[in-house]
C-alpha cells in the first residue's frame, strides 16, 4: 500500500480536493495500468469465436460491470472504522475473524493466478517474437521463463516507487500505440456474420464468456491500496473521489479496449482465432505471426510485453499484500520474513507454470474469473446487505453486480462437471 502511496500521494495543501488534479489522473493511469494486461490481449480470441452477436452485448455490459463492481469493493474498504485498515482488516472487521480469514485467502486466491498466467503469456510472447520476428531457435522454455520472471521480481525489489513512476508514463504510450493498431486494422475489416444465433447457443456463450469480462477488465488488486490512499488523501471526500476516478478508469477502458477488440475481431476469421487460441499466444503476437507487415510485427509484440509487464507488477504489489497479511495474522512471523517467503513460494510457482505452459484461455475461464467475481462482485454486494455502514448503498445496481458475479461463478462450476 506504502509503495502506491508514494507514487501517487500528493500534497494536500497544493491539490484540490473538490476539482480534478493530478493526483486523480495518476490513479487513473495506474489502474488502466493494472488492468491492461494478458485479458484484455487474449480478449478478442476468447469474445472472437463465441461470434459477432455474444460480442455486442458483452460490449454494452462491460461498462456497468466494471464500474460498479469497483466502485462496490472500493466503498467496502472505505466503510472500516480504522483508518488505515487494509482488506484483510476490513473483512475481519466486517465478517468475523474466521469468516475474514477465508475471504482473505479467496482475495489472495483472486490475484495470484493472474501471475501465473502473466508468467506464461511473456515467456509465449517473447519465445515467439524471437522466433518468428527475429528468426531464431525457440530457446529453453526452462532458462527463458526463469529470465523473465526473475526480471519482473526484480524490478520490485530494486525499487517499487521508481517501477510504479516508470509504468505509468508508460501507460501513456500502450494507450496511444493500442489506439492507432485499432485504427490501423480498420481497412482489413471483413463483413461479420450477422446471422442471429440460435437461442439456446446463444445464451450459453454469454454466460461462458462472463468470467472472461470479470477477468479481463479487473484492476481489483490495486483497490485496497486505491482506496487508502484517498482517504488519507482526501478524508470525508474519499468515497466520492473514488468513484470519480473509478468511472473515469472505466471509461478509458471500455473505450480504448473494446475499440481494440472489435478492430481485431473484424480484422481475423473465427478459424484464425481459433488458430490463436491453440497457439496460446495474444492476439498481437498472433496478428504478428500471420502479416508481413513490419509495424505491426514490432509493435505488437511489444504492446503485448508491456501491457503484460505493467500489469504483473500491479498485480504482484496485490499478491504481496495478501500472502504478507494472511501470514503474519495466521503465524508469529514477522512481516519482513513473510514478505522474504511469498516472494520466494511466488517466484517459484509462476516459474513452474511459465515451463508447463498451461492454456492461459482455460486458466482465465475456469480460475481466476470466478474468483475474481467472489471477491470483487458478490462479497462486497453481500456486505451492502449485511454492514450498517453499506446499508446506504443498497440499489437496483447491488443485484445486478450480484447476479452477474453469481453467473461467473456458476459458469466455474459448470466447466467442472460438463
Amino acid at each position: 500500500m506504502s509503495s502506491y502511496q508514494d507514487v501517487t500521494q500528493l500534497d494536500a495543501s497544493t491539490a484540490s480536493k473538490s476539482t480534478w488534479n493530478l493526483h486523480d489522473t495518476q490513479w487513473v493511469l495506474s489502474l488502466f495500468g493494472t488492468a491492461v494486461g494478458a485479458g484484455i490481449l487474449f480478449l478478442p480470441i476468447n469474445i472472437g469465436i463465441g461470434g459477432f452477436w455474444p460480442l455486442i452485448v458483452l460490449a454494452c455490459l462491460a461498462f456497468p460491470m466494471t464500474f460498479l463492481a469497483h466502485r462496490g469493493l472500493a466503498r467496502f474498504v472505505l466503510s472500516s472504522k480504522n483508518k488505515d485498515a487494509d482488506f484483510t482488516d476490513v473483512v475481519e472487521e466486517h465478517f468475523g475473524i474466521n469468516a475474514g480469514r477465508l475471504i482473505s485467502l479467496l482475495y489472495f486466491l483472486s490475484i495470484f493466478p493472474i501471475l501465473l498466467i502473466y508468467g506464461v503469456g511473456l515467456t509465449n510472447t517473447v519465445d515467439s517474437f524471437m522466433v518468428n520476428q527475429l528468426a531464431m531457435e525457440s530457446p529453453s522454455r526452462v532458462v527463458l521463463s526463469g529470465i523473465l520472471v526473475a526480471g519482473m521480481i526484480s524490478l520490485m525489489l530494486g525499487g517499487e516507487k521508481l517501477m510504479l513512476r516508470a509504468f505509468a508514463i508508460l501507460v501513456y504510450p500502450l494507450v496511444a500505440i493500442l489506439f492507432f493498431l485499432s485504427v490501423y486494422l480498420i481497412p482489413s475489416w471483413q463483413m461479420p456474420d450477422m446471422a442471429l444465433p440460435e437461442l439456446g447457443s446463444f445464451g450459453k456463450t454469454l454466460w461462458l464468456s462472463v468470467p472472461i469480462i470479470v477477468f479481463s477488465f479487473s484492476h481489483a488488486a490495486a483497490i485496497s491500496s486505491f482506496a487508502n490512499v484517498q482517504r488519507g488523501h482526501y478524508g470525508n471526500d474519499a468515497a466520492k473521489k473514488s468513484e470519480a476516478i473509478l468511472k473515469r478508469t472505466s471509461l478509458l477502458l471500455i473505450i480504448f479496449v473494446l475499440l481494440f477488440v472489435f478492430s481485431c475481431v473484424l480484422s481475423l476469421s473465427t478459424e484464425q482465432m481459433a488458430q490463436a487460441k491453440a497457439q496460446n499466444v495474444s492476439i498481437l503476437s498472433y496478428l504478428a505471426n500471420i502479416t508481413d507487415n513490419a509495424f505491426i510485427a514490432t509493435l505488437g509484440p511489444l504492446v503485448a510485453f508491456i501491457a503484460i509487464t505493467s500489469s504483473f507488477l500491479g498485480h504482484f504489489l496485490g499478491a504481496r499484500e495478501s500472502f504478507n497479511g494472511l501470514i503474519t495474522k495466521q503465524t508469529k512471523m514477522s512481516m519482513k520474513n513473510a514478505d522474504k517467503l511469498g516472494v520466494v513460494i511466488m517466484f517459484f510457482a509462476i516459474w513452474f507454470c511459465a515451463v508447463k505452459n498451461p492454456s492461459i484461455l482455460d486458466m482465465m475461464d475456469q480460475l481466476s474469473g470466478p474468483i475474481i467475481a467472489m471477491i470483487l462482485f458478490i462479497m462486497p454486494m453481500i456486505a451492502v446487505f449485511k454492514v450498517p455502514a453499506l446499508k446506504k448503498y443498497r440499489s437496483i445496481s447491488s443485484y445486478f453486480i450480484l447476479f452477474m458475479g453469481s453467473l461467473a461463478v456458476l459458469a466455474l462450476l459448470y466447466s467442472f462437471i460438463k
